[in-house]
């Protein structure tokens, strides 16, 4: 059974940094969801799974998103003021690719 502090976190990290993306980052024409986190139980890491319209734009949104990972971080620490803070980790929801194609 997953804790109590992990659920929470992981919740308050989608909705943060899905205000981080809409603030501060120009997708291009590109429409980008934070479609889940996970937190690892001890709190050292977040996946965060990001899904990407056109799926043609996966690539460049996420070198986009790597290349500013640290200045996110930081502003996630900041709203958050958690410790630890997790370290960010992004990847691409392949669930969401399967069923659209």
């Amino acid at each position: 059974m997953r804790p109590f502090r992990n659920l929470k976190t992981e919740s308050v990290i989608q909705g943060e940094l899905s205000k981080i993306f809409l603030r501060d980052f120009d997708f291009d024409g590109a429409l980008v969801t934070i479609t889940g986190v996970k937190v690892s139980e001890d709190m050292a890491d977040a996946e965060v799974k990001i899904s990407v319209l056109p799926f043609e734009k996966e690539i460049e949104v996420y070198k986009m998103i790597e290349g500013r990972r640290r200045e996110v971080q930081g502003k996630l620490l900041r709203k958050m003021n958690i410790k630890p803070m997790p370290r960010l980790k992004f990847a691409i929801d392949q669930s969401s690719e399967n069923t659209a194609r």
